[in-house]
């Protein structure tokens, strides 16, 4: 898939692939995966306009890239336990009506956490730091466990066999959500749900 800006029908559309998480904590190292699978393909599939980012456990770094930068689309791509069986792959088109300046200095500790990252109050830090409002979509993976409470004493840095099994099918959504944000953006495909604010 070559989505050259020429095939896409777009030369101007900024698009940001973030994948987060962390990879001394199992499944939650998922998106990180999904990075070097999307980095390290030759020749690069995507237009200079797309950009595929690791932030890893970095919020801070992903909200500051948000304020600074005029992306028209972010593609958020974690790990996200809803329930279903491991390796499950959901589309996720997030509210992000309710957030708030307000809730958005709240969760500037959350950002800070050099632990973990939670992608919504990430963004909620970036609007209340006056980051602009844009698209966005999360690509996410049940995971078998996300490792970090206080009885995990072990380490885990490879991802569960479901998991590791879903990082091809995700790269190729992402390709495909790519293709239609350079066209005309999307609309997240049926099957597809949206995801409330905990903040």
């Amino acid at each position: 898939m070559n989505l050259n800006p020429a095939s896409s029908g777009s030369t101007t559309k900024r698009i940001l692939v973030a994948c987060i998480g962390n990879i001394f904590l199992g499944d939650d190292g998922f998106g990180v995966e999904v990075a070097k699978r999307l980095q390290s393909r030759t020749p690069r599939p995507y237009p200079p306009s797309v950009e595929v980012v690791d932030f890893g456990i970095r919020g801070m770094d992903l909200a500051y890239a948000l304020l600074d930068e005029d992306y028209d689309a972010l593609v958020l791509v974690d790990a996200v336990p809803r329930g279903g069986p491991p390796g499950t792959l959901y589309l996720i088109e997030p509210d992000l009506e309710g957030l708030s300046p307000e809730k958005g200095a709240q969760a500037g500790t959350v950002a800070l956490d050099t632990h973990s990252m939670d992608p919504v109050k990430v963004l909620a830090f970036a609007l209340g730091l006056g980051a602009r409002p844009i698209h966005t979509l999360v690509v996410g993976c049940e995971p078998t466990a996300i490792l970090g409470g206080e009885d995990d004493i072990e380490m885990q840095m490879e991802l569960s066999e479901p998991v590791q099994n879903a990082v091809d099918e995700a790269v190729k959504m992402i390709d495909s959500l790519i293709e239609q944000l350079l066209s005309n953006g999307v609309t997240p495909a049926a099957g597809a749900s949206s995801k409330t604010n905990d903040v």
